[in-house]
């Protein structure tokens, strides 16, 4: 993620990198290609000249000509750095999940609250076009009330990092990758006050599950229908797919990576609507730049909120636990 927030700030306004820290004497050097991950480019030599590298995090603390603080290390991490980073007068921004721990992702919270600067969360899923649209159509109300409709987000397990196969280090995918998808229901419609799921464990972890939200009636007495599936069960030949197929009153709304653009099938007529290409980095630049501006306006921005990436973990954690005990759970 580092690498990949690295591009993306390439085309930052008014902000820039200005160093970066790495305990690893090569990366610091400018010798990345060690770096790969499940989507985007893999890792190359940089010039790291214009960059001031730090061993130590602590280090970085000290510089005061740094006002936002990009935390891209694992997850389990998180809760300390950020904590130092806002403590020592920097704001953060912070990669999903916030923490692996309520508790953890409430002490940060408060930590933010203390220091009076702000805590963001890189939830990239509403930079993405096809997710950005579905926003702007709800916002908008395009399209009539969202009556009901499903997501999904599935990968193989990946075996490109030791770590992230990890449950102790990045929660599961129950946590690590479904979080995405809590954190957008939650953009589109809301807390859910309940859960049901059922799922596989293995290892002791919920390696797949499928979860039906339910929401607070409307004064209309209306509750649309949500469920989301998400899991590392696909084999290896199956590349990574997310998506979705959303009924609103006037429009169904389906996408699905690789497989289906985003199209709008309405009553007497089919639209696949002109986006911006789908880019592995354009995403992370448009957040990133939502996290410069932030600071910049002294504004927190909904999409980033740290209240909001807390909520996204404790709906993970409920749906783990409905999975476990077999039962619904509310909030």
């Amino acid at each position: 993620m580092g690498w990949i927030h690295y591009l993306a700030a390439k085309n930052l306004r008014n902000g820039k990198y200005t160093s970066f820290v790495s305990s690893d004497p090569v990366k610091r050097a400018g010798d990345w290609r060690g770096i790969q991950g499940n989507f985007g480019p893999p890792g190359e030599k940089i010039d790291v000249s214009p960059l001031t590298s730090y061993a130590n995090f602590n280090d970085l603390l000290n510089n005061p000509e740094i006002d936002l603080i990009d935390l891209c290390t694992p997850t389990p991490h998180h809760p300390e750095q950020a904590i130092a980073a806002l403590l020592a007068g920097k704001h953060v921004l912070v990669e999903k999940p916030i923490a692996l721990s309520l508790e953890d992702a409430d002490r940060m919270i408060a930590a933010a609250n203390k220091a009076n600067r702000m805590l963001m969360v890189a939830h990239v899923l509403p930079f993405i076009p096809e997710f950005q649209y579905v926003l702007q159509v709800v916002q908008q109300n395009n399209y009539g009330k969202l009556q009901g409709g499903q997501f999904k987000r599935i990968i193989s397990q990946p075996d490109w990092s030791a770590a992230i196969s990890d449950h102790a280090k990045t929660g599961g995918p129950a946590i690590d990758l479904h979080i995405h998808d809590t954190h957008f229901i939650q953009l589109l419609l809301g807390k859910p006050i309940q859960v049901t799921s059922r799922g596989i464990i293995q290892n002791g972890s919920v390696e797949y599950l499928i979860t039906q939200y339910e929401f607070k009636n409307s004064p209309e007495k209306f509750s649309p229908v949500v469920s989301s599936a998400c899991g590392a069960l696909a084999m290896n030949g199956r590349p990574f797919t997310h998506g979705f197929e959303l009924y609103f009153e006037k429009a169904t709304l389906t996408y699905e990576s690789g497989v289906q653009p985003l199209t709008i099938i309405e009553k007497d007529n089919i639209v696949v609507p002109k986006i911006d290409a789908t880019d592995p980095v354009g995403g992370f630049t448009q957040e990133l730049q939502m996290a410069v501006d932030a600071v910049a306006q002294h504004k927190l921005p909904s999409y980033l909120q740290g209240q909001l990436a807390r909520d996204a973990l404790a709906l993970c954690k409920m749906e783990c636990q409905s999975v476990q005990e077999n039962r619904s759970i509310s909030w």
